[in-house]
């Protein structure tokens, strides 16, 4: 590195509460939605469109983003999604309707599609080795426990504060940010001549995402072999032909689909998009819960107090198993306690207190299995990154997370409305939450099958170092 700056806990610190930041204004808005309502006047239905609004910006901006902060700067694309984090969170504050509150929920969707694949691109240039693994660890623990996290402290916030306060330590959180990492150089690829972007391959992309998260969030109410369901289907299906036929035809893409040649980098996404797959459990569980055994939201909630802690507590031990067997082991290990964990959910024929206890379980291995997996798949997907490309490789990283998650939650949720619609609320729960195993078991196979035994290794083996060569890079 030309700067010699190495990563430092200070850095670290506001990359995570940039990551913070998101899961406050995504997470928590669920939590809060009788609160919402009831403040601002507005139908159910334009709110749910508002919650959903920040997922599907950031999920059709996060490739894009990632390509824009490899080009004009990472620490750039970071602040400016801090700003839009401040901005999009100021107009939920000051929202007295359904106007600020939409324009704000779209903000908050481009601020975390500049923020997500810019610090972990960060954190690949200025940390190497079992640094950029411990940093790693922290970016995961702010990731995959701040959606816990920040569900818990939104709740609490909004009963105690009111929901706007939500959104106020949101504004905190991004400003911290931004101070924390002001002494952070700058870091991008080397280029030569004029900026240049792939505006045609954007568009396709935004046209083709814009289509299937309408088919994969709406499909159900619009009904699957409706007219439009079917159409944006297909304009989905064409969409990705020709995004793809449009990129191999060109010298400056969105996305460089060589990357998806390298087998650990394309089995850490894989696998990475199945297992957030496995989020519809959260809803059929706790749906399940609520209507077939009678706990209200807050009981259903301790229930998944032990995923909280466990997730929080193994991200860190998943980083040391990494660093002594390398990452296939803990990917496979939390896959497979993570499929466990959903499967012992299904179990709802058992009475009720003892399904009580098993759910907690379940819950509990849940978060221990993501926790194992989280570093170890994240490193596998950045150390595997060309050094010019991670900023677009790691947006089509966290892409799969998002796509996975809100395919996962759809599928499951329609098979477990489907069933409960004509059969017992446990044959309909018992289905979908075996939807989620499915999810579980073809992620283990992909890591299985697509990730060497070696990945994430830091040996100085001479060996490992010709399989995995480090690439270099200038700021």
């Amino acid at each position: 590195m030309e700067t010699g700056y190495k990563g430092t806990n200070k850095m670290i610190i506001g990359i995570v509460f940039g990551v913070i930041t998101f899961w406050l204004f995504a997470q928590a808005m669920v939590n809060v939605v009788p609160a919402v309502q009831s403040d601002l006047g507005i139908s159910l239905g334009t709110l749910n469109i508002a919650i959903s609004l920040t997922a599907l910006f950031s999920g059709m901006f996060i490739v894009a983003a990632g390509g824009l902060a490899d080009k004009i700067g990472r620490k750039r694309i970071a602040n400016i999604g801090f700003i839009l984090s401040v901005v999009g969170s100021l107009f939920l504050v000051l929202a007295q309707g359904s106007a600020l509150l939409i324009i704000g929920r779209v903000i908050q969707g481009l601020s975390a599609a500049c923020i997500m694949p810019s610090t972990i691109a960060l954190m690949k240039a200025y940390f190497e080795g079992k640094e950029r693994q411990r940093a790693l660890s922290f970016w995961s623990i702010g990731s995959w426990g701040g959606s816990g996290i920040a569900s818990f402290a939104g709740g609490a916030i909004a009963t105690y504060m009111g929901w706007r306060w939500i959104f106020i330590f949101s504004i905190i959180f991004a400003l911290l940010g931004m101070f924390l990492l002001k002494d952070t150089p700058e870091s991008k690829q080397e280029s030569t001549g004029a900026f240049k972007f792939d505006y045609i391959g954007l568009v396709i992309f935004i046209i083709t995402m814009l289509a299937l998260n309408i088919f994969i969030t709406y499909g159900a109410d619009l009904g699957w072999t409706s007219p439009l369901t079917i159409g944006v289907i297909i304009i989905a299906i064409i969409g990705l032909i020709g995004f793809i036929k449009v990129e191999k035809s060109k010298d400056i893409v969105l996305i460089d689909f060589a990357v998806f040649k390298n087998k650990p980098y394309t089995g850490a996404t894989l696998s990475n998009f199945l297992l957030n797959a496995i989020a519809g459990t959260l809803v059929v569980a706790n749906t399940y819960v609520q209507v077939g055994r009678g706990f209200n939201s807050f009981q259903s909630g301790m229930l998944s107090l032990g995923y909280l802690v466990a997730v929080l507590a193994m991200i860190r031990v998943g980083e040391k198993i990494l660093q002594r067997v390398g990452a296939k082991l803990p990917m496979v290990w939390g896959a497979v306690i993570t499929t466990i964990g959903v499967a012992v959910m299904g179990f709802t024929f058992l009475p009720g207190l003892i399904y009580t206890v098993v759910v907690f379980i379940g819950f509990a291995l849940f978060g221990l299995g993501l926790g194992i997996y989280a570093t170890p798949s994240t490193d596998t997907s950045v150390s595997n990154a060309p050094a010019d490309k991670v900023g677009e490789a790691a947006g089509v990283y966290k892409m799969a997370s998002s796509l996975g998650s809100a395919f996962g939650v759809a599928i499951s949720a329609t098979v477990y409305g489907a069933i409960a619609a004509n059969g017992s609320l446990e044959t309909a729960a018992t289905v979908g939450i075996g939807v989620n195993v499915i999810f579980g078991v073809l992620s283990i196979l992909s890591i299985i099958f697509m990730v060497p035994k070696d990945a994430g290794k830091t040996s100085d083996d001479p060996s490992i170092r010709r399989r995995f060569p480090i690439p270099t890079e200038s700021h």
